[in-house]
């Protein structure tokens, strides 16, 4: 595992919450770490290549769940998850032995998965609008208690908390990939 030190700052953004919806059952994915993640790491996912939310660890006790200091649930499989160098990867991709960016304070550190665990889930799909541009950044994620998104304020935010109007962290991006890499191109995704 590496440190955060020598690794490229993200600049974070402001997103506010336009639309959440239930959109039904299918596919999450948790990733499953070889090392105890802080209440505040998370990985960065996205639907489009629009930019990213933040997704943290289950490492806290809910009225549901109790903690797992080693998971993410990553949400939908078709997610976009970034990756080193400015690459995504797709949710679907991930396997066990793969070193992934987990954020913390706008810094990764690169920490191996130890397991890849996907099961039937209901999803609620979150639309927000970057504060700067009014970009728009949605996730799909496992509506349930234990997913927790980080929020404006530096807090974890349950995703069934959540209500139009909340501010939640992101990380705006260049829309257009192939294999992961970022390409200049003519794209619409929603």
């Amino acid at each position: 595992m590496e440190s955060r030190k020598g690794h490229k700052m993200a600049k974070f953004e402001t997103a506010k919450i336009v639309k959440i919806e239930s959109i039904g059952e299918g596919s999450r994915v948790c990733l499953d770490f070889i090392d105890r993640l802080d209440p505040l790491e998370g990985v960065l996912i996205g639907n489009t290549g629009s930019g990213y939310l933040m997704a943290l660890s289950e490492n806290r006790s809910t009225e549901t769940y109790p903690p797992r200091p080693f998971r993410i649930n990553a949400g939908a499989y078709h997610h976009y998850l970034l990756l080193e160098d400015e690459k995504t990867g797709y949710l679907a991709e991930m396997k066990p032995g793969m070193r992934v960016p987990v954020w913390f304070n706008g810094e990764p550190r690169f920490v191996p998965i130890g397991r890849v665990k996907i099961e039937k889930r209901p999803f609620l799909r979150i639309v927000c609008q970057t504060e700067t541009t009014g970009d728009e950044i949605s996730v799909t994620v496992q509506e349930a208690d234990s997913v927790h998104l980080l929020s404006a304020d530096q807090t974890a935010k349950s995703v069934i908390e959540l209500e139009l109007g909340d501010k939640l962290i992101c990380l705006p991006d260049q829309p257009g990939r192939h294999l992961g890499k970022k390409i200049d191109e003519e794209i619409e995704e929603m």
